[in-house]
């Protein structure tokens, strides 16, 4: 792979077919679908190179780490004050892998959980692997509902791609059947254990609509060295994902996508490259390159190319576009509806219900499996499950595991003997829910305040509204109901009202769209007004349905390069 550490100086040597910003879950897949199709591409990251393997925490039992892996809390206090909001994702295992707050600052008008770290490969090394396809349920339901506006593509466009992705990612999981979420190109599933099959054959009894299925998990349960390229294998059920994976066992830039660009010899990838605008040329009516800073040097470059595709995340993305401006767009690049930034998205988080199970003391599981189960969306999909009281829907992922116990008082032998004893069985449950786009929920630059790197300082004005606060009070009540229905003892449910972003799903702000007078993308996911110019991350999302969405952003990414290469060797682009 080309890693651009040196100072390119002429313009020749700074000139690409394409260039894509950011290296993570979509960044990586632009790259390696570019470069299989011929195109002479860079890659720019602003943050550090992380090579496949670099995981230094990967290895580490819980015991080798400062603090049994909990970070102290002066260090919380002073590097991860919004990092660590929710109490539970900053750790000793992949705090290397999370932004401090204070050397990259943002603002909020009201609350905003922007979870993130700037490297190669992005989040595409810490992301949850859950992987399910969008349904026509959801690309229509803005138009029958008339809420912010249609989506330019349906199932049909975007089925072929997922077939095409999910055959190299390799996602595990279990055809089900359900209009809500088409079943797949499926490895084998991690299968239920005792408890999670006694629930999925309990609950359907009471609720027939109330599924419990495998997670439908990017770990590869079957390798497959002609599929999965790269530097992939086998998972081991480890469950230490979160740390990076050294057997490549789930997809990642760093295992799969960045390995099968490299191969080609068409890839250039520069880390510490912050991306600060999108270079237009108004008489040409296109994009020619972008403005990078070095994150190490301070020193200013271009780069140039036919293409660019934007990766950088939704937030990074839209910030970009934001901040490029010229006489043609003066509120940023393709902006001509005044929609970028606006119709901010994410999930729910911060509901759900537990409960014990008894009657399975006599049976245990192997392994660590990172997986659990999914409970699809049963809400709003037909007219016998339509609510009056919101619109869409929820999911739920969850587990059922073995407790331990670990009595006071004992030491020694006694104690040994006693943590070696599993407890009773617990579920837990976590609610996931759609969240509308509203066009008051956005986020802008406050062009008055910089960062250390001369950034004009994101911030955020985004928050729940009526419909949400009315599904989460469903979602709870039905986690709820589940569990009784499983014959669960001592539930316990809960509601937290968190902020948008905690989910770590955000997206919209730079939306598809039929027309640029309501949206900046196309149905190829390219600006309408810069048509050299595609986005592919969640930044183009126009709805944010009830499903995980990275498996999305890598069908549409998949389907735009086709497209942009289709154009290239027509000459329209």
């Amino acid at each position: 792979m080309g890693r651009m550490m040196f100072n390119a100086k002429g313009k020749e040597e700074r000139t690409f077919d394409a260039i894509v910003i950011g290296s993570g879950i979509s960044g990586g897949y632009a790259a390696m679908e570019l470069c299989k199709k011929g195109h002479k591409t860079l890659v720019l990251e602003r943050g550090r190179d992380i090579k496949h393997g670099d995981y230094p925490t990967a290895n580490k039992d819980q015991w080798e780490l400062p603090n049994l892996g909990s970070v102290a809390q002066d260090e919380i206090d002073k590097h991860y004050f919004k990092q660590n909001r929710l109490g539970w994702w900053v750790s000793e295992g992949h705090k290397h892998l999370i932004n401090k707050d204070d050397e990259y600052p943002y603002e909020e008008i009201k609350r905003f959980d922007w979870i993130r770290g700037h490297h190669v490969g992005g989040r595409s090394l810490m992301w949850g692997r859950q992987c399910y396809r969008w349904s026509d349920i959801d690309f229509e339901a803005n138009l029958k509902e008339g809420i912010a506006i249609d989506w330019p593509i349906r199932y049909k466009d975007i089925e072929p791609w997922y077939n095409y992705v999910e055959t190299f990612v390799g996602v595990s999981g279990q055809k089900e059947g359900l209009p809500q979420l088409p079943d797949g190109v499926f490895l084998k599933p991690h299968d239920l254990n005792c408890v999670e099959q006694h629930m999925r054959e309990a609950v359907l009894k009471k609720y027939p609509k109330r599924l419990i299925t495998p997670g439908r998990c990017a770990n590869l349960t079957e390798y497959k060295p002609e599929i999965h390229l790269g530097k992939r294998g086998q998972c081991q059920n480890r469950n230490r994902c979160v740390r990076g994976c050294p057997y490549g066992a789930y997809f990642s830039s760093q295992s799969a996508t960045l390995p099968v660009a490299e191969d080609t010899g068409n890839l250039s990838l520069r880390p510490n490259s912050i991306v600060s605008e999108i270079i237009y040329d108004d008489k040409q009516g296109k994009a020619t390159g972008v403005r990078v800073k070095d994150r190490i040097t301070g020193e200013e470059l271009e780069f140039f190319a036919r293409i660019i595709f934007c990766n950088a995340s939704t937030i990074g993305t839209t910030a970009i576009l934001l901040n490029s401006r010229t006489e043609a767009f003066p509120n940023g690049l393709g902006n001509v509806s005044g929609e970028l930034g606006h119709n901010l998205m994410d999930h729910h988080y911060g509901m759900g219900a537990t409960g014990t199970i008894e009657g399975f003391d006599d049976k245990y599981y192997k392994g660590r499996r990172p997986n659990g189960f999914y409970i699809p969306r049963f809400r709003n999909i037909s007219e016998d499950t339509k609510r009056e009281d919101y619109v869409r829907g929820f999911g739920y992922q969850g587990g059922a595991f073995r407790t331990t116990n670990i009595p006071e008082g004992l030491i020694g032998e006694e104690l040994k003997k006693e943590i070696f004893k599993p407890g009773e069985y617990q579920v837990w449950m976590t609610c996931f829910g759609e969240i509308l786009p509203h066009h008051d929920n956005k986020m802008f630059l406050d062009f008055d305040k910089q960062d250390k790197h001369g950034m004009p300082i994101i911030t955020f004005d985004a928050q729940l509204r009526e419909n949400e606060i009315a599904l989460r009070r469903d979602g709870v009540k039905c986690a709820e109901e589940i569990l009784e229905a499983a014959g669960a003892k001592n539930i316990r449910t809960w509601n937290d009202a968190t902020a948008i972003g905690a989910c770590i799903h955000e997206m919209g702000t730079a939306r598809m769209g039929h027309s640029n007078q309501s949206s900046i993308l196309n149905k190829w996911n390219q600006i309408h007004d810069v048509p050299n110019v595609f986005v592919t991350d969640g930044a183009c999302m126009t709805s944010s349905g009830t499903q995980n969405p990275s498996i999305t952003y890598m069908a549409l990414t998949a389907r735009a390069v086709n497209y942009a290469d289709q154009q290239i060797q027509s000459g329209k682009l």
